[in-house]
């Protein structure tokens, strides 16, 4: 479960981390989100790193489910 802290985390995230959180929470590896956002991998790893970091979220699960809370994703 996700603390109530956590909430005001979402609305300090960056567009460019919402884009990457979109596409790890639709299962797209490192790889595939640098293809789609014509970035490095590097840059999309440094994204989910800061992601993880800001959010206190440690596994992409996690990230998925907090992407789905927030009205990111969902699962369909």
């Amino acid at each position: 479960n996700l603390a109530p802290s956590s909430e005001p985390a979402a609305s300090a995230l960056t567009p460019g981390e919402r884009k990457i959180l979109i596409r790890v929470a639709d299962g797209l590896s490192n790889k595939e989100i640098a293809a789609a956002l014509e970035m490095s991998v590097r840059t999309v790893e440094k994204y989910r790193e800061s992601l993880m970091a800001k959010l206190k979220i440690r596994s992409v699960a996690r990230l998925t489910k907090f992407a789905i809370r927030i009205g990111l994703s969902s699962l369909e």
